[in-house]
């Protein structure tokens, strides 16, 4: 008879074990909250407007996901961090957008400030969020 528990003896069967796993969901909520940090910062030392508005959001989306990426569980836990990378790309692909053709008017330069750091941040943060998503999901398949 095993002493683990059968969340744990299904975690071992699929290949993740549990310390990975959270391994990995704890650099996914830092990777969020720094995501978030960035774009709170900016707010308070410069960026107002509709932009603002939009950045306030943002850093209360990652607040939330990193919050829920770490607490929850199951199905909550794969719906977590399945918006928490779409959160992720989405941030993303905005930067690149308004880089390159504008969003809402708004055209960004590689100058202005933590926008090369965003973009590193949020591209590693993606790839992370892509490693969590792949491991939670692997770990509900049933033995």
């Amino acid at each position: 008879m095993s002493s683990q528990s059968p969340a744990t003896d299904s975690l071992r069967w699929s290949g993740v074990s549990h310390r990975t796993l959270m391994a990995w969901r704890l650099l996914s909520a830092i990777m969020l909250l720094v995501m978030g940090g960035i774009h709170l910062y900016l707010v308070f030392y410069g960026v107002g407007g509709l932009l603002g508005a939009l950045f306030v959001l943002n850093a209360v989306g990652a607040l939330v996901l990193a919050i829920a990426v770490i607490v929850l569980r199951a199905r909550l836990l794969t719906l977590a961090t399945v918006l928490s990378l779409l959160f992720m790309v989405g941030t993303l692909l905005a930067l690149v957008l308004a880089l390159t053709v504008g969003l809402f008017g708004i055209h960004e330069v590689l100058s202005f400030k933590l926008v090369p750091t965003t973009l590193v941040v949020e591209s590693i943060g993606t790839i992370i969020l892509a490693v969590t998503v792949a491991l939670v999901l692997r770990s509900r398949r049933a033995p």
